[in-house]
């Protein structure tokens, strides 16, 4: 039997309990996530949905919350604004190795999950992408 795969449905990035709106506060106002006002369910006391393309990005908090550099990667179109703007917001970016085609840079949130940001320059027989 093979599994038959469609998309990423979501993802789920936890924060300390009692840090709800400083969460809040970083995926809405600093990163620009669209949040998902009512999902057709009771959401977690505390959690938030929000909606990225067709995925969905689930936060909440969570006891004794330990990040790690498990993370989610994001593929963007604006890398570089994107990072002047989060710069500017004081959010540290760490420059990742170039990989082929690709440009990138890691950040974390004010809880230390890590997430990646990558914008595609070529595909992986170096031929440039369309804009």
């Amino acid at each position: 039997m093979k599994i038959e795969f469609n998309k990423l449905d979501h993802i789920m990035i936890c924060y300390p309990i009692g840090k709800d709106l400083e969460a809040k506060r970083f995926y809405t106002d600093i990163l620009g996530f669209e949040e998902v006002p009512d999902p057709g369910y009771q959401l977690p006391v505390g959690a938030t949905w929000y909606k990225l393309g067709d995925i969905e990005i689930h936060i909440r908090a969570e006891e004794n919350h330990q990040p790690s550099k498990r993370h989610p990667a994001f593929l963007i179109s604006n890398l570089t604004k994107a990072k002047q703007w989060l710069e500017s917001q004081g959010v540290y970016i760490k420059e990742e190795r170039k990989l082929p085609g690709r440009n990138r840079f890691s950040l974390k949130d004010p809880f230390g999950n890590m997430m990646e940001l990558i914008e595609i320059e070529s595909d992986i027989s170096g031929q440039k992408m369309p804009n």
